[in-house]
């Protein structure tokens, strides 16, 4: 598939412009993007060619009806300069499972993998390699076919985008339980990564920054009674020594991050429970103090600690622990990510 991909590169590189020490998280953008077209039932050449703007009719559908969907992953260099991906085939699969959710054509593995090595291979030099930073890689797929016409697009777009990045939060973040808000519903599209499900949540996000939080923790649609997921993350809850997260669902992302701490704090002997969690037994827990922590995964996110939560105008700190499982699981799946340690699950793939 390599010899398939037409490659164009730019006339004049933007990399000596970027502050490498001071990266902000994704909006830095490396000098090429790989491109891909859907057209006439079939997927077009590759093409890897200068990060640009892209052309798009006024009658484009993905204006209209919101045919959009993404992904996020990330490259790492190690010390001995290898380029590094962490589970890529997981953000294949989960692509092409919101793809087959809103009527979008799969992209072959062959494509996506394919492009990417290769893309990854044109823009090297742009993966940071100082400590907490990576390059941030955006797939996604949108309907750039034409109408007015309510029902899918005849075509579309993959394009994979990168960004050299630092943090996403930087420190710990206090977040706000939800209790009028949904995120998603049962049938509906929460599992999937599509665009539409960002925007909807934008304007309770907005709420509760303006109240003085970072971040929404949805609760279901139904009750407003039990825990789902963040923003941007899933959530993990520590009472006393157990460590809880909710199962997946309708609703709720299939996080990648979140199955590989699931994994990787069990083999760390934690005891792990995937099972429904209420608000109230989050409140309880913080009332007695057998509450020890919170912490979201994702994988912009990494790991991200939560130093307290609102629920019902009522403000509940965290302590703050030595010895936290944030801190262990956090230095466990980023040694793997980038080579710092032995990866006894076939995670990480060196380019």
């Amino acid at each position: 598939m390599n010899s398939n991909i037409e490659i164009k590169h730019t006339e004049t590189s933007k990399i000596e412009s970027v502050d490498f020490n001071n990266l902000p998280f994704g909006s830095v953008f490396s000098d090429h993007m790989l491109t891909c077209t859907f057209k006439d039932g079939a997927w077009q050449t590759p093409i890897i060619e200068a990060y640009a703007p892209i052309s798009l009719d006024p009658s484009a559908k993905i204006f209209h009806y919101g045919q959009s969907i993404f992904e996020g992953m990330k490259a790492y260099k190690d010390a001995e300069g290898n380029t590094l991906l962490f589970r890529p085939l997981e953000n294949c699969k989960r692509l092409n499972k919101s793809a087959e959710r809103l009527v979008i054509p799969q992209i072959p593995e062959e494509i996506f993998m394919s492009g990417l090595k290769q893309l990854l291979k044109v823009d090297e030099a742009w993966i940071p390699t100082n400590e907490g930073s990576s390059l941030y890689i955006r797939p996604f797929m949108f309907a750039s076919g034409n109408g007015f016409h309510a029902s899918p697009a005849n075509e579309y777009k993959f394009i994979i985008c990168t960004a050299p990045s630092g943090a996403y939060f930087a420190g710990k973040v206090k977040v706000l339980i939800e209790e009028k808000y949904a995120r998603a519903a049962n049938g509906g599209v929460g599992f999937a990564k599509a665009g539409g499900n960002y925007a909807a949540q934008f304007y309770p996000t907005q709420l509760a920054i303006d109240k003085g939080y970072d971040q929404v923790i949805w609760t279901d649609d139904n009750t407003h009674e039990y825990i789902e997921e963040a923003g941007a993350m899933n959530i993990f809850v520590r009472i006393n020594d157990t460590l809880i997260t909710s199962p997946t669902n309708d609703r709720i992302l299939d996080g990648i991050t979140r199955k590989s701490i699931i994994k990787i704090a069990e083999d760390l002997k934690i005891n792990v429970e995937v099972r429904k969690i209420s608000v109230s037994e989050v409140v309880a827990a913080a009332q007695s103090g057998s509450l020890k922590e919170m912490f979201g995964t994702g994988t912009a996110a990494v790991i991200s600690p939560i130093s307290g939560f609102g629920y019902k105008e009522k403000e509940y700190d965290l302590p703050d622990l030595d010895n936290s499982f944030a801190s262990l699981l956090k230095k466990t799946i980023t040694d793997i990510q980038t080579n710092k340690t032995e990866d006894p699950y076939g995670w990480r793939m060196k380019l």
